[in-house]
């Protein structure tokens, strides 16, 4: 419950990684824009450029063309415009092309060549280039090409710009992020720890509010809202029983006091037998009745003020003690093991209560014959106290039930009983923050009380969550 929260899981974590997807694409799509249009752009520029030296070259006298195209590839030292005169055949009159390329079709308009213009100067090295290639009126073909490297290269920087765009602003982005996320993860971590209390059952916790109004301020002033709601309905539920217990329990008791003066009147006569009858009932509902102010009073957190250092073994040595005739009234052995423990913080007197209560249940659900050990043992975070016993044990779909209020089992139905054993217990264990579960042992039931404070994320009371392996009997 108190685990840190996965930071690349965060609200805001998940905006800045959409905002940078986001950021990317359009930045790509901005690029890719950018330089589709240059390129349209320039290329259109080249064209004509090209257009308008072929027609200058094919306005030039015959006789004087070839000295003309020497001199176009003399003024271009560094190779940008290559320009080629060839006859009817192919073969090379003039300038610095050295063939016509194969890619390249004679029709006087302007093609792309992707391999390159073939020339005798670059090594074999060869550019991408524009070039248009005509046949002129005596039958030889003129070439001019000029390469792309100034286009690619306007490529480059574009991308170039990019990648430092998207490296200028992710990475101030994620440091930006990162520190915007400090602030609602230690919200969140506040409000977790703010929930614990509150989770444990005292609904008179808030939720923190910082008073900045923002997202979580809303939802813990919601939350709260709920809170004071809920502790209201609870209190006033908790006072109508507490109440009607407390009222009752007065005219139940002289109404118990007239029946007994009644059997003693009565004594030796029928109707005697009727009158007991209902003073048993009587003393049956005032036992549920002290149950239920118990439970009341047990579930008041602020008793745990006094706690004190306590021997678990001397205490489950009197439990022993005082249900050991019993266990033997009823032919059960009844075993206890205790090994060295710490000490364990809580009210003596309530632990005994409630070791007493899970091992009268034992005893009263074994059947005669049957055994029932009590064991204590030091666990991994503390002493551990386990009641297991031959009986029928408690089916797996009545465990978290079992510890409410008035609840009996399809075994207990017909047993002796208030329904509110494991209620006083389960209060117990809760105002101690300690933990019970309740499982299986090799031919019974198995009851484990965790004497150590739960862990985070784990529910005082009944947890059925712990991993506990079965002991042999």
């Amino acid at each position: 419950m108190n685990a840190r929260p996965n930071a690349w899981r965060s609200a805001t974590s998940r905006l800045i990684l959409i905002y940078g997807l986001l950021f990317a694409a359009w930045g790509l799509v901005l690029v890719g824009v950018i330089q589709w249009e240059s390129a349209r752009y320039l290329n259109t520029v080249v064209d004509q450029m090209l257009e308008q030296r072929m027609h200058y070259l094919v306005a030039t006298d015959a006789q004087r063309l070839p000295a003309t195209v020497d001199a176009a590839s003399t003024i271009d030292p560094h190779g940008i415009m290559s320009v080629g005169l060839f006859d009817a055949s192919g073969h090379a009159i003039a300038g610095n092309v050295a063939r016509i390329p194969a890619e390249l079709a004679v029709d006087g308009k302007v093609r792309l060549l992707t391999r390159g213009m073939p020339r005798p100067d670059r090594d074999a090295t060869r550019v991408r280039a524009r070039a248009l290639a005509t046949h002129l009126p005596d039958g030889r073909v003129l070439v001019i090409a000029k390469d792309t490297s100034t286009l690619d290269g306007l490529g480059t920087i574009v991308w170039r710009a990019l990648l430092w765009a998207l490296s200028l602003t992710i990475i101030p982005g994620l440091l930006g992020g990162f520190l915007l996320r400090r602030g609602p993860e230690r919200r969140i971590r506040e409000l977790q720890k703010a929930t614990e209390p509150i989770r444990q059952g005292d609904l008179s916790k808030r939720l923190p509010v910082n008073g900045r109004g923002d997202e979580l301020d809303v939802l813990a002033g919601i939350v709260n809202t709920m809170l004071g709601e809920i502790e209201r309905l609870m209190n006033e539920v908790k006072g109508v029983c507490d109440n009607i217990a407390h009222d009752l329990r007065t005219p139940l008791t002289r109404l118990r006091a007239r029946l007994y003066r009644a059997q003693q009147q009565l004594s030796g006569q029928p109707e005697a037998a009727l009158v007991e009858a209902s003073i048993v009932d009587i003393d049956a509902v005032l036992g549920r009745f002290r149950a239920l102010l118990r439970v009341s009073e047990l579930e008041d957190s602020h008793r745990n003020a006094c706690f004190a250092e306590v021997d678990l073994g001397q205490v489950l040595q009197q439990v022993h003690e005082f249900y050991a005739p019993v266990a033997e009234d009823r032919g059960q052995p009844f075993a206890l093991e205790v090994e060295p423990m710490t000490a364990v913080r809580g009210d003596a007197h309530l632990l005994f209560e409630a070791l007493a209560n899970l091992v009268g249940n034992a005893i009263k659900f074994t059947p005669n014959g049957g055994q029932v050990r009590l064991r204590a043992r030091m666990d991994s975070r503390g002493p551990r106290v386990d009641i297991l016993d031959s009986g029928p044990g408690i089916p797996s779909n009545e465990r978290d039930a079992v510890t409410r209020r008035f609840y009996r089992g399809d075994n207990s139905r017909t047993t002796p009983g208030s329904g509110l054993g494991l209620s006083i217990v389960s209060a117990i264990v809760r105002l101690h923050g300690y933990a019970l579960d309740i499982g299986d042992a090799p031919g019974g039931a198995r009851i484990t009380l965790y004497c150590y404070p739960v862990a985070p994320g784990e529910v005082p009371g009944t947890c059925l969550s712990r991993s506990v392996t079965a002991q042999v009997v």
